[in-house]
């Protein structure tokens, strides 16, 4: 039999490993629904159902020629030289913002061939190419 004081030490340790699962649980779905995917358009023709559901940066070039505005919307195709994307977008572009030039949209897929952007990320400078970008562009030059 336990006396007391071991009863309430067992308690307190109990109640402190508790809590800690509690907050870990926590920490970890809060992370994963903040956590963006990053997709070239080749990744997005091989991806499953789940990439619709959640928001997810779309990276590539932006084909020449594809820029279409009207209003306040802006369409253009981004492109990874093996396959092709249509994404929208309603707001003001970076200045940066160019056709033949690297882009990151964040928003939903609609489908394997249409994006709705919620935001499109502004670069550095006009030299600058997120590295995920340079690498599947290099990958799928050769």
């Amino acid at each position: 039999m336990l006396n007391i004081k071991t009863k309430n030490r067992l308690l307190i340790f109990l109640s402190i490993f508790a809590l800690t699962i509690i907050l870990t649980i926590f920490l970890f779905k809060t992370l994963r629904n903040n956590v963006l995917y990053f997709y070239s358009p080749s990744e997005v023709s091989k991806t499953d159902e789940k990439a619709f559901k959640n928001n997810i940066r779309l990276g590539g070039m932006v084909k020449p020629g594809s820029v279409e505005t009207d209003d306040n919307e802006i369409k253009f195709i981004v492109t990874d030289y093996k396959k092709e994307i249509i994404v929208t977008y309603r707001g003001t572009v970076p200045a940066l913002f160019e056709e033949g030039k690297g882009v990151v949209a964040e928003g939903k897929l609609k489908d394997k061939n249409f994006f709705l952007a919620k935001r499109i990320l502004a670069k550095h400078d006009e030299n600058y190419m997120p590295p995920e970008i340079q690498e599947s562009l290099k990958q799928n030059a050769k």
